[in-house]
């Protein structure tokens, strides 16, 4: 409700103001940092410091070419990223490691994590390092300080980079021209995924089996695992949707961030369909930096293994994390493989399509498997869970009719072809204004119903 307030007054006076641009970006960048502060004001003076400090190696970097100064600049602004990064999110986790494995005790800070700071982080390391490349160009300080801090992706993503946001500052935006029934589509169906599929899922089903792995038997657990598996898009992707949304109403177009993943062939097709934006983040700021597959199999391998496990541990500073993360490089590092060893093995006259279908089941139980582990508050409920999938017993009740539905529901709508989305938003286009209206209040008093006055949930990715 608080957001909805907020956001119904920086609409109108955004676009009122949009036309006197010495005006709008004073106010969509104090609206931006009102709205981070809302969390905790404190946390305003990271994000601000870390605008700073980006803006002014980019301009050092833009102003000396690529000479030895640049790239220390380069490193230097980096060094402080990730090192600020660290010490919120990571110095309590390796103090705890290291105390653990040495019998030492070096206590902890236990620092609360900035809301957004992963996201906002990576933003600032591709915008310095993509201006050092010369792919995109030095950013005017007011404008940097707006894609910094910009509140509809601010918190939890996409990851916009600024090639793709600044110069949508500068082009005029005409308030008639904004495609409303798509952003109006992607806030309701957000909303939609996360009140309806995400929350009740999460709550009624995910949470007491992961609680207390112990009590449930295998089929409550294994539908826990699918559970969990959509549970965790329908919230992130209900996140990135009403995002892309608001940035929408705004006259802002942001990348997408998700293609129906659970559709996918391999892990290396998933990562394409998965947190897109994370997924070229990292390919293009770790994988390929690291050499690639530009150095032969085993150097594949590793570069594989290290960019998921980074990747993992970026997720949160923890074990469970960084297993996650290796399952998924393992397995990509096997994928890569295979075509060598499948050509050892005897010729199959097995149908493309029945192969398609076993790479398809494959792939989402591999990711089921490593969900597990990003669930899981600590390595000892992870495996609890997983040895729990065989285990019999009676049934406990979490698993409901209505739960079942919304599993099936949610992965059956994967294979819904995009073309139908459009079909729907035409014909929304279509319908009176108070038709469109009156659609759009149901569906708002149905969410409020099924909610049952405890409003929306936090969103999962939040604590990244």
């Amino acid at each position: 409700m608080q957001f909805a307030l907020f956001f119904a007054v920086v609409l109108p006076l955004s676009w009122a103001l949009m036309p006197r641009r010495l005006l709008w970006r004073p106010f969509i960048l104090a609206a931006s940092y009102y709205f981070y502060a809302a969390a905790d004001w404190r946390y305003a003076f990271l994000l601000a410091g870390s605008t700073i400090v980006n803006q002014t190696a980019a301009t050092v970097i833009a102003h000396h070419g690529k000479d030895k100064l640049c790239k220390a600049v380069l490193i230097a602004a980096i060094s402080l990223d990730l090192g600020a990064l660290g010490v919120f999110k990571y110095l309590d986790f390796f103090s705890d490691s290291v105390s653990s494995s040495l019998g030492l005790s070096l206590g902890l800070l236990h620092l609360v994590l900035p809301v957004g700071v992963s996201f906002y982080t990576f933003q600032a390391i591709s915008y310095v390092v993509d201006v050092h490349r010369r792919r995109t160009p030095l950013a005017k300080p007011l404008d940097y300080a707006i894609y910094a801090s910009f509140f509809p992706h601010l918190v939890a993503g996409p990851i916009v980079r600024a090639s793709e946001f600044v110069p949508q500052l500068a082009g005029p935006r005409d308030p008639d021209r904004v495609p409303a029934a798509r952003a109006f589509g992607l806030i309701a169906g957000g909303l939609v995924k996360k009140m309806v599929v995400a929350d009740v899922i999460g709550t009624r089903l995910v949470a007491p089996v992961f609680g207390t792995p112990q009590a449930h038997n295998g089929t409550e657990t294994l539908l826990a695992v699918y559970g969990y598996a959509v549970q965790i898009y329908c919230d992130f992707s209900a996140y990135t949707d009403m995002a892309v949304g608001l940035a929408l109403l705004l006259g802002f177009r942001f990348p997408d961030n998700f293609d129906r993943p659970y559709t996918a062939r391999s892990l290396q097709d998933f990562w394409r369909r998965w947190h897109m934006t994370l997924s070229r983040w990292l390919r293009d700021y770790l994988y390929i930096p690291l050499g690639g597959n530009r150095g032969g199999g085993l150097k594949t391998y590793r570069n594989l293994m290290l960019t998921m496990l980074l990747g993992g541990l970026w997720h949160g500073a923890a074990w469970t994390f960084v297993v996650w993360g290796g399952i998924h490089g393992a397995g990509l590092a096997v994928e890569r493989a295979w075509p060598a060893v499948a050509e050892k093995l005897p010729a199959t006259k097995i149908p493309s399509a029945v192969k398609t279908a076993a790479a398809r089941l494959l792939t989402f139980h591999v990711v089921c498997l490593a969900w597990v582990f990003f669930r899981a508050p600590d390595l000892g409920t992870a495996f609890a869970v997983l040895g729990r999938l065989s285990a019999a017993g009676p049934a406990t009740g979490v698993v409901t009719p209505t739960v079942l539905l919304l599993i099936a529901a949610a992965l059956a709508v994967q294979w819904i072809p995009a073309s139908v989305g459009v079909l729907l938003r035409t014909a929304f286009v279509t319908l009176p204004v108070y038709a469109q209206g009156i659609s759009l209040g149901v569906l708002l008093l149905a969410l409020a119903a099924v909610s049952g006055g405890r409003g929306v949930a936090p969103f999962i990715y939040f604590r990244f």
